[in-house]
């Protein structure tokens, strides 16, 4: 009897998501409206999303235009965004906030490739956590009897290529966005 592997597929490709959903928030210098995605506002005494209280829309290369829909709102996002340390200014006037996106230094695409080797590292942390988890478990299944000695040494094979495409599909991620930053 082969072992199921369907739970580990699914978590190295829940990781793979959460690493492609942390890159995409790491801003390159032109203006992304994803980059407001890992922002929480607080408002109406909960945290929220800024897509949840606002319009946001793309003036420029460099600039995003947010327009609340509660006038109110404007300043909790303005304070959001300078608390969340991604580097950019803004500008309130009467129809929203100005996000401006300045211009990359050599520095801080060097600090930016990091903060992204730190995400992919913390998601290859996470796959080694879980081929741990699931190599406990053919060896549990094993001593049960529930798989043969044979079924476990070719389920440890199996395993192993799984963690191995899904490290190389981070690494493809994290590539990408590197020279996202440095172009």
């Amino acid at each position: 009897m082969a072992y199921d592997f369907s739970q580990l597929k699914l978590r190295i490709k829940d990781t793979e998501e959460w690493l492609r959903k942390e890159l995409t928030g790491i801003r390159t210098g032109r203006a992304n409206m994803a980059v407001l995605d890992t922002i929480q506002v607080e408002m109406y005494g909960s945290y929220m999303p800024v897509n949840q209280l606002a319009n946001i829309s793309l003036e420029d290369v460099r600039t995003l235009r947010i327009a609340p829909w509660d006038s109110s709102a404007s300043k909790a996002i303005e304070k959001a965004i300078a608390g969340s340390n991604l580097g950019l200014s803004t500008a309130v006037d009467d129809k929203g906030i100005r996000l401006f996106f300045p211009e990359l230094t050599g520095e801080r695409r060097a600090m930016l490739v990091k903060v992204a080797k730190e995400k992919m590292e913390d998601a290859r942390v996470a796959l080694r956590k879980e081929r741990e988890t699931a190599w406990d478990d053919v060896q549990k299944k094993e001593k049960e009897g529930i798989i043969s000695e044979d079924d476990r040494f070719r389920a440890k094979e199996e395993m192993q290529k799984y963690i191995d495409e899904g490290n190389n599909n981070l690494e493809a991620l994290f590539v990408k966005k590197e020279q996202e930053i440095l172009n």
